[in-house]
């Protein structure tokens, strides 16, 4: 086993899947081998449950009974994979020689995490010490065994993990892209943090004209080069509005088709975590391989919907689904847009509510011409300079999709230009 030992504390408190994640991001896992030995069965539980976690994805991963000697027996005549998981119910001196005699059958560069019972600060110093990636103390949650196996493949010199925020109407024409542009912009104000907006309707996207902008390259670029896209790549495509909001614009063309393969976004959204604090999707309302993945890997959904019975059972269907698959991330948000129609029959708010059990972050009321005016001109709601109600609104979305609070900083400590941030310059970024 490669000694790995770091300057890490243990854990002191638990969280439970039920409750909502931190609010630090937890980075997806690159693609490594996982294979766990397990003595309980609630363990046994909670690793297949992890492992069941959008975030390990990409990782081929086991699960087996036998604890320590289990995996002792299986590697002597199988190569070890790049993570092993191993639980021992065992005293310190029991874990201790099982993990030597593991040693003498691991391959050069595997990492080990012990999930032990003992809460002993002492073993878990010296289980580092000699080489263990980590010792978690049971009973353990599934999101932080996740967090765990996630942070020891995250460098720590590397920038902190950029945090994703996917806007999805519940159909057609409910005003998804208004928010999600409004909410971008918020974000970049508001919380002095670059920001960048990336338009997924690459036939009718209209982030280029919410913004007054008409970029002559953006988001389609990067998706039909995908093999070529890298961080020198999105860094030219991005188009820049302010000095912390850039756009990766839709063409909003129909001279080609858009037939998109469902990992085409994949690795342009890796690039965005590792480089950009903020990135906002603007996903269309479509239902492909592409864009159910754009709101599978999100680290916040918001839907977005009228006071309709075609919304309601929308957003009911995704919202059911998005829990199955999401079941260690924060709830969808709900945003209930164009309230209040004249002589439109409409469903309450808290029968719309009631319904899906879950209240929305907020109803935004039906202002044609505040909303209209706005999109005429190119610009955000809070630039209008007339509502705001309806401003603060998007500012609270912002709070609670980032989980964050508003501090403004001083003009000498404010954060560097986004295009530096990707240049990686030590200490640069939020």
């Amino acid at each position: 086993m490669e000694n790995l030992a770091h300057d890490v504390n243990q854990p002191s408190g638990l969280t439970d899947g039920s409750s909502e994640t931190p609010q630090q991001t937890v980075a997806p896992v690159p693609r490594v081998s996982v294979q766990a030995f397990c003595e309980t069965t609630d363990v046994q539980a909670v690793i297949q449950d992890a492992f069941e976690d959008r975030r390990m994805a990409k990782t081929m991963r086991t699960v087996q009974m036998g604890g320590l000697s289990a995996a002792v027996e299986f590697y002597q005549s199988s190569p070890t994979p790049n993570l092993i998981i191993v639980e021992s119910q065992g005293s310190s001196d029991t874990i201790a020689a099982g993990l030597e005699e593991l040693a003498e059958v691991c391959d050069s560069g595997t990492r080990v995490i012990v999930i032990g019972h003992l809460n002993d600060v002492l073993l878990y110093r010296d289980l580092v010490r000699k080489g263990i990636s980590e010792y978690v103390v049971a009973p353990v949650a599934p999101i932080q065994l996740v967090e765990v196996i996630s942070e020891i493949y995250t460098a720590p010199e590397s920038d902190p993990v950029g945090r994703v925020i996917a806007f999805a109407g519940a159909r057609g024409g409910v005003g998804s892209s208004t928010v999600a542009h409004n909410v971008g912009w918020a974000i970049s104000t508001e919380f002095e943090t670059n920001v960048v907006i990336a338009d997924m309707d690459l036939p009718f996207g209209t982030a280029g004209l919410d913004f007054n902008q008409d970029p002559v390259q953006g988001l389609a670029n990067a998706v039909f080069e995908n093999e070529r896209a890298d961080e020198q790549m999105i860094e030219r495509l991005l188009f820049k509005c302010t000095d912390r909001l850039s756009l990766l614009a839709a063409p909003a063309t129909l001279e080609r088709e858009y037939d998109l393969s469902p990992g085409a976004y994949e690795t342009i959204l890796e690039i965005m975590r590792k480089t950009v604090p903020c990135t906002v999707l603007d996903v269309p309302h479509v239902w492909s391989g592409w864009a159910r993945n754009a709101l599978w890997t999100a680290d916040e959904v918001v839907i977005t919907a009228t006071p309709d019975l075609a919304s309601l059972r929308n957003t009911k269907n995704l919202i059911e689904l998005l829990k199955s698959q999401r079941k260690h991330d924060n709830p969808p948000r709900l945003v209930l847009n164009q309230a209040g129609v004249p002589k439109r029959p409409e469903i309450a708010p808290s029968d719309f509510s009631a319904a899906l059990e879950l209240e929305p972050i907020a109803v935004i009321p039906f202002d044609p011409q505040l909303f209209g005016m706005a999109a005429n001109n190119g610009q955000m709601i809070a630039e209008m300079g007339q509502s705001t109600k309806v401003t603060d609104m998007f500012v609270e979305i912002a709070k609670i999709t980032t989980g964050r609070t508003i501090e403004k900083r001083g003009r000498g400590s404010a954060i560097s230009g986004l295009l530096k941030r990707f240049k990686k310059r030590k200490g640069a970024g939020e």
